[in-house]
């Protein structure tokens, strides 16, 4: 065999498998693609970045209350701040103990406790 042999074999192999080829392609990566984007993790909330503006937010309401400020008010803020602190645990992996704990003293501690470990982590609440 010649080199004009072997390379008209070898052009007459692509162009008879090309075809093939690329109809198989076509069919597969559609399907590689979905596997792809589905494989890619999806957020379970809002934005890190939001949670965090909300948290600075709330605890300025927090800590700005004037004395007389009814109760309900109080307890229902620092409800929304717990469950942010919860949201933003979730989102970066920390473990917390906000919703076993009752009102007190050592649910305000773990709130410290909390936001500490946040802060480290990256999330700045100041």
């Amino acid at each position: 065999m010649d080199g004009t042999t072997a390379g008209t074999l070898v052009l007459f192999a692509a162009v008879s498998l090309a075809p093939s080829a690329l109809f198989w392609a076509a069919l597969r990566i559609p399907a590689l693609v979905g596997r792809l984007r589905r494989a890619r993790p999806v957020p379970s909330g809002p934005p890190v970045e939001q949670v965090a503006a909300d948290l600075r937010r709330v605890r300025r309401v927090l800590a700005g209350f004037p004395p007389g400020t009814p109760a309900a008010r109080r307890i229902g803020t620092r409800q929304a701040y717990d469950e942010l602190l919860v949201t933003a645990c979730r989102e970066l992996g920390v473990e917390h103990r906000l919703a076993t704990l009752p009102e007190g003293f050592e649910r305000e501690l773990e709130r410290l406790r909390v936001a500490d470990t946040l802060s480290r982590r990256g999330l700045v609440l100041h």
